[in-house]
């Protein structure tokens, strides 16, 4: 017991790699998947766990279940429409380590019994929540983990921040799995900021070409942030290239100093990047400089809101600064890579740092705030190795 929930609740951001063939939403999305082959070949890509769709309205079956079980040796979660006791008892016989179980289809009685009888037969429950009262249902169930959807099972429709804020409400003492609505890196990383401790991805990764490659990349880190963009054609340039965070720096002392924080794709996250006292702007992220001597201190905080989530690692203000790495190395937490990073280096600093993000600004640019696209092209091109 407890397989399934330990392997979400690791260091950095999990994956639940989701197997279905049809979504009643999105309608056919893989009809010739293969269980056996996805399932082996999501555990090599570094899946947490792999969910399976056994429900008919899937185009899914147990037989799915069993087929990805003797496949893989990773935690399998059983997902469908369950009510009933005989009904696990078939799943786990089958392979699962997890069922869930859906708080809009069951009261809390039934909830849990199943949670109950779940964990005598050694499974966990990933309990699914839609809305804030389904949430505090969960949460008084002590449901462990709790998945998060930002589906409306009712209309189809995904509010990615009402999921947000919901898994940003949730005890930190529960893994908490954002559930659909998660097509790119940073939205991933969006989740785990908000305090997921894992992403389930299902129609992302049917739709992908190579489904275990889609999952790695969506995983995989350090993401890579262009900075000091004051430009909706440097904007896309970046989101294009394949940025998941475009900053925008507001301070008065920069030539960079961006109009606003420009339109970002919802593929990305936009960072308002203040010196001194954070302003107004509408952004996802805030890096916040203290002032020291009329400019930038040395290193900064990166903020989701009011919660402190990152620690930007840059260099002194003008200055060379030998340590920089070092001080990166030693730092606790996520750390943002920044100062004197561009196409060159970088490769080397991540292989040192091993940090959550990379932050490159002045040496993509042709002229202050003014961006080189072939340039931030062959920086993303290096941060992804």
């Amino acid at each position: 017991m407890g397989r399934f929930r330990d392997a979400l609740g690791g260091q950095g951001l999990s994956a639940i790699a989701e197997i279905k063939r049809r979504s009643p939403s999105a309608g056919e999305l893989r009809p010739d998947a293969d269980p056996a082959y996805l399932a082996a070949a999501f555990e090599r890509a570094g899946a947490a766990a792999v969910s399976v769709l056994v429900d008919e309205r899937f185009a899914g079956s147990i037989d799915d279940l069993r087929a990805a079980r003797a496949a893989a040796s990773l935690p399998l979660l059983a997902k469908g429409f369950f009510s009933e006791l005989d009904e696990l008892r078939e799943l786990r016989r089958a392979g699962a380590d997890a069922v869930l179980l859906l708080l809009r289809d069951l009261d809390d009685c039934q909830v849990a019994q199943l949670m109950t009888y779940a964990r005598a037969l050694g499974m966990d429950t990933l309990v699914e929540a839609h809305d804030g009262d389904e949430l505090r249902r969960a949460v008084a169930l002590r449901a462990d983990p709790i998945g998060v959807n930002a589906r409306d099972l009712s209309t189809f429709s995904i509010n990615r921040k009402t999921q947000l804020d919901l898994v940003a409400s949730a005890p930190r003492d529960r893994v908490i799995v954002a559930e659909s609505g998660i097509g790119s890196r940073a939205q991933g990383a969006a989740a785990e900021l908000a305090g997921a401790s894992a992403v389930l991805v299902g129609s992302t990764l049917m739709r992908a070409s190579d489904p275990a490659a889609k999952l790695a990349e969506l995983v995989s880190r350090p993401l890579a942030k262009v900075c000091g963009l004051t430009r909706e054609e440097d904007v896309e340039a970046a989101v294009d290239a394949g940025a998941d965070l475009c900053g925008f720096i507001l301070a008065a002392e920069t030539p960079r100093r961006a109009p606003r924080v420009l339109p970002v794709a919802e593929t990305a996250l936009s960072v308002a990047v203040y010196v001194g006292e954070r302003g107004a702007e509408n952004a996802d992220l805030v890096q916040l400089y203290e002032r020291e001597n009329g400019h930038r201190s040395r290193d900064a905080l990166l903020y989701r809101g009011d919660e402190e989530v990152a620690r930007v690692v840059d260099r002194a203000w003008q200055q060379d600064d030998p340590g920089h790495l070092d001080r990166a190395d030693h730092a606790e937490g996520r750390v943002v890579l920044a100062g004197g990073l561009g196409p060159e280096n970088v490769r080397e600093a991540i292989e040192r740092v091993r940090p959550w993000a990379v932050d490159a600004s002045s040496s993509l640019e042709t002229a202050p705030g003014v961006k080189d696209h072939e340039r931030i092209r062959t920086f993303i091109a290096a941060v992804r190795g």
